[in-house]
Formats: C-alpha cells, structure tokens, sequence
C-alpha cells in the first residue's frame, strides 16, 4: 500500500512539475516573442510570399488551392505553406499582425511539442525542458519566427516534432496506425518545406538512442544479431527514404526552373565545399556565442586558407570524438550527427541564392547542439559539489541570456529599413541588402537615400540586375525618365526574360511620350507573364492614348476577367465605351465602380456626363 501510495504521488509531481514547465515556456516565449504583434511585413521575400502573391492575396478559393499544390514558384514545391499563407489571408487580411502571431503560435506549439518527444523518448524532464527552451528562445530562431516568409520553417519544425512523436509511439507500442500517421506527417512536413529530407536518417540515429533498438539486441543476441537489426531498422524507413528522395527531386527541378541555384561556372564545387566546410563551423559558433546575426551573410569570392583547414580540423576533431564515444555517451554522437546531417541540404553544395549561410538554417539542426549540452553538461559533472544547483543556476543564466538577445535581435525585425540597417552594420560587401534597403527607403518616399543604397549596391556588384531594376523604378518615381529607362535596359540586357523589367520600362516610355515603344514592352511582358492584370492595363492605357480604341477596350476587359475589383480598369473602360459611343455599357461600368469606391468623384463625373449624352441623345431622337 505504501509504494503505491509513494508512486501516485510522484506520478502527480511530475505531472505538476510537466504542466509548470509548459507554463514557464509559453509565458517566457510569449513575452520575448510578443512584441512581433506591431512588426510590419518585410520587403524581402514577404512580398513574393504574401503581399504582392496575387494567389495568397485572394485567399483559400477553389483555384488558389490547386495553384498551392501544383507550383513551384520560388524554387520550391510547399502546398502546405501556400496554403497556410492563404488561411491568414482569409482570417487577417493583409493585416501584418495576424500573420507575425501565427508564426508565433506555431512555434510555441514546437517547442511544447519538442519537450513532449524528448521526454518520451528519455524520461528526463528537466533536460529536455532546457533543450526545448533553448530551441523557444536562441536568437538564431528569431529569423524563423519573426520573418513572415519563413512560414516554411515554423510549419516544418511542427510536422518535424509530431512525426517523431508518433514514430515513438510506433517503436514503443507497435501499432501500425502510428507509422502511418508518422508517414502521413512526415509528408506534410516534406510540403511545409523540403529541408525535411533528412529526417529518415535522424530516425536511425535516434534509434540507437534514446530508443536504444540497437544495443537491446546486442546485448541479448551478439553481434551478426545487431547487423540483421540494423538492417530492418532501415527496411522499416524505405518509405520515409522514398518520400524525400521524390521531394529532393521535385526541390531540385522548382529550384532550377526558378533560377534559384548557381551554376558550376559561376560558384564552382571546389569553392561551394570550402564555404560548407567554414558554414559548418560558424553555425557552430554562432549556436555557442550568438552574435552579429543579419537577414543574409553574402557569399565571398573565396575563402583565407587558415579558414578552411581550421574548419575541418574542428569538424573532424569533433566527429572523431562523437564515434569513439558512441556506446558511452551515446547523446553526444546523436546529437552531433544530427547537427551534420540536417544541416546538409542547406550547406551550400548546391548553391541557392547569393548567401553563404543563413540563421535560419539552423533551426532544426541546433537541437542536435542543444541534446549534447543538456546530456553532455551533467553527465561531465557528476562528481561536481552541489552539483543541482549549479547546474539549475548555468540553465537559467543562459536560458535568460538567450531570451534578453533574442529580445534584442527581435527589435531589428519591426520594419525593413531597420532590419537591412542592422545587417549592413554586421555584414560587409552585402549588396543585395543595400538594394532592399533602397527599395525600403523608396516605399517609404525617401528616393534620394534610396538612390545612394542603389548606387553603393552597384559599386560592390554592378552586375546584379535586379538592384538596376530598383533603381530605375525610383528614377521612374523621381521624374528622371532618361535615367530610369537606361537603367531598366541594363536590367533587361541581364534577365530579358524578365516580366516586370519589361512592364516597368513601357511605364517609362509611356510617360516620357514614347507611346510605340512603350507599347512594345506591355506585349513583352504579356508573352512572358500573360495573367498578368497590371500589364493589360498598362497596355490598355498606351493603345487607348494611341487611338486605339477597340485594342483597349479588349485589354481593359481581359484585365477585369483577372482582376473584377480592379475599380482604375472599370473607369477608363466605360470611358473608352463612351468615346465609341457605346453610352450604356459605359454607365454600367461607371456605376460599377462607384459600387466598388462610392467616393471616387472621377467615376460620379464620367456616370454624369455619360447619362446627361444619354439623355441628350434620346430627346434628340424624339
């Protein structure tokens, strides 16, 4: 009676100890994380994913959902964060908040789930409440959280998490229903994003431990028993293993069909495994001693040797290290390995974009760090005096360093020109965040020092088109027409395939009264991106300005097709209608956008003058 009394009772402890450390996670999460409430959207992939995503922008409709599964835009197949995006639009609008705070929740929701599957597979709470604090509250985690566009993230950690979960429930209890689900979930999270590739193999190594498949047969049966074990352990993952085999082939066409990834010829292999090499041990450091943290770290033109081979002394040091102590401490190896391994798809060998690496990267891989200081830290100081409450005073002194500098590191993300100032600041050479800034500065009206960021982009790089772009759509802002399309040519001469370049250029050539022209890169555009409603507008208006009456009148109708709310095209195609003298079709469209904008006083004048020629023309007829 007695020891089942003593059980009950440290069964309810631990379960209130489990519920307190919830508490204290959430409560210290949300308030290090709130203050992303008044953050704005970043003009730095936010735009492409949601602001100006015609797509997301409309919300979850029947063609927006079959577009989320079938794209591959951005130079990656991720329905299911389309799909998120498409949710908050629906719920939030394009209101920034909803969409900062849905990140938020996602990753409390990880990390409870974290703690969760690291307690279950070792029975220790309080190590892996410090795994799943320090995964809540690292600022390396801030990019993923605070970033919109790094929806990707915050959703494939919480499909990482529950697929282990139900993976755990599979080894423990053998029920088939709890692969399938752990199938299932692994699915959804190689659709939230492909760097999920490598969690079959995470699975074998956590096989070895906590889950310790491998020593129980090595200690009851021997060794040839241990290889035949092995060997089913991976037959068991083929399914997981094919599953990101056809997600790393679909990852690498979308990439490579956007444009994303780097030729041989422009960053060759050689120079891509030295940069993985440094990449690895500057994670490293920057997961121990988080500092200088930017939205992007560009890619240098080569590395200092010293640099190099210091990288793989530390990296084959350690890992030489992590095999020899594998059967006596075998969380170091695990979690070291988990490290690598997760980390691969993004090192760099296949280059994508312009950066050498990146925060966000790291936000599965550190908590393979994160296990071997939790394990590793008590377990090297076992014969310390009052070692609990040294221990318990080390966590919550980094446990409370980490929350004050993600704190800080969050306040960088309240708009774009502060982010990109901060980068600037801890970067050097970094002209793609000199071009983003001056496009920040340019939205926000300040053309002049937008400018000198366009022009200090150009003096590092002066072949990126896209900074020549910026420039000329600012000039284009400024009055300076000359400038703008010179420097929107240059822009085309590097990506003539560029719709954008094209339709920014024809706004060029319209205004300084080269209609012709103008005309010419509307229909550039048109053959490139041809649902595009912005160009068939913008062609409407040049060939309405040259005349051509019916050609407008068919692009401003193609262009409400695309876009019905679009209240500008509803005007100028009743006006088009009233100069042919098409009077009633007119007055529908002007009655149509005053239905759309009641306010808007151009389209009150056009109804009344169309209805006072309506009138005049029916007492003419009398």
């Amino acid at each position: 009676m007695i020891a089942k009394v003593q059980s009950s009772t440290s069964i309810k402890a631990t379960f209130n100890s489990i519920i307190l450390v919830c508490v204290a996670l959430v409560a210290l999460t949300l308030t290090v994380y709130m203050q992303v409430g008044s953050h704005q959207f970043i003009i730095f992939d936010d735009d492409t994913y949601v602001t100006q995503n015609d797509h997301v922008a409309h919300g979850l409709t029947g063609s927006n959902i079959v577009w989320a599964i079938t794209s591959v835009e951005e130079g990656n197949w991720h329905p299911v964060t389309w799909l998120s995006h498409m949710a908050d639009v629906q719920l939030y609008g394009m209101n920034p908040r909803g969409h900062h705070l849905t990140n938020l929740a996602i990753h409390i929701i990880s990390s409870l789930l974290l703690l969760f599957l690291l307690l279950r597979m070792t029975g220790s709470l309080w190590r892996s409440s410090f795994v799943a604090a320090l995964f809540a509250l690292h600022p390396l985690h801030v990019e993923s959280v605070a970033w919109v566009a790094e929806r990707k993230d915050v959703l494939s950690a919480f499909f990482w998490c529950v697929t282990l979960l139900f993976y755990c429930e599979y080894v423990k209890k053998r029920k088939r229903s709890m692969y399938l689900l752990s199938l299932f979930c692994f699915l959804l999270g190689l659709m939230s994003k492909p760097m999920l590739v490598t969690l079959p193999i995470v699975m074998l190594l956590i096989d070895s431990w906590p889950l310790e498949r491998y020593r129980i047969e090595e200690q009851q049966r021997g060794q040839p028993q241990l290889s035949r074990k092995a060997l089913t352990l991976i037959r068991e993952k083929i399914p997981f293993l094919a599953c990101s085999l056809f997600s790393g082939l679909i990852t690498i066409y979308a990439q490579r069909k956007g444009g994303a990834t780097s030729g041989l010829d422009t960053v060759p292999f050689l120079f891509r495994l030295e940069n993985a090499l440094v990449a690895y041990v500057r994670y490293l450091e920057k997961t121990l001693w988080p500092h200088d943290l930017g939205v992007l770290y560009p890619i240098k033109s080569s590395l200092p040797l010293w640099q190099v081979i210091g990288s793989i002394f530390v990296l084959l040091l350690i890992s030489v290290v992590a095999l020899r102590a594998w059967r006596r401490y075998p969380f170091f190896s695990v979690g070291w390995f988990w490290f690598l391994i997760t980390l691969l798809p993004v090192i760099g060998l296949i280059q994508v974009g312009s950066q050498s690496m990146a925060d966000r990267y790291t936000y599965l891989p550190a908590i393979g760090l994160f296990i071997m200081v939790a394990w590793g830290v008590p377990t090297l100081s076992k014969r310390c005096q009052h070692r609990k409450k040294v221990l318990g005073l080390l966590a919550g002194v980094v446990i409370l360093a980490s929350a004050l500098a993600s704190w800080r590191q969050l306040g960088y993300w309240q708009d774009s020109i502060s982010l990109f100032q901060h980068t600037l600041q801890v970067t050097s050479n970094n002209y793609l965040i000199n071009s983003n800034l001056g496009g920040a500065l340019a939205e926000k009206g300040e053309l002049d020092a937008a400018i000198e960021q366009f022009n200090a982009s150009l003096r590092i790089n002066t072949h990126f088109a896209t900074t020549h772009y910026n420039l000329g759509l600012t000039l284009v802002d400024k009055g300076d027409l000359d400038g703008a399309i010179q420097q929107l040519q240059v822009a085309l001469q590097m990506t003539p395939n560029d719709a954008k370049t094209h339709y920014c250029l024809a706004i060029a050539l319209f205004r300084k009264g080269e209609v012709d022209a103008s005309i010419q890169h509307y229909q550039a555009a048109l053959l490139i991106s041809p649902n595009d409603a912005k160009v068939h507008y913008g062609l409407g208006i040049a060939l309405a300005r040259k005349g051509d009456l019916d050609a407008a009148i068919r692009e401003y109708q193609v262009t409400l097709r695309l876009r019905p709310d679009l209240a500008d095209a509803h005007n100028n195609l009743g006006a088009a209608l009233a100069t042919r003298g098409d009077l009633a079709a007119a007055i529908l469209e002007f009655k149509e956008v005053l239905r759309i904008d009641p306010n808007d006083t151009f389209a009150q004048d056009n109804l009344g003058r169309a209805l006072a020629r309506k009138d005049g023309k029916g007492k003419a007829s009398k």
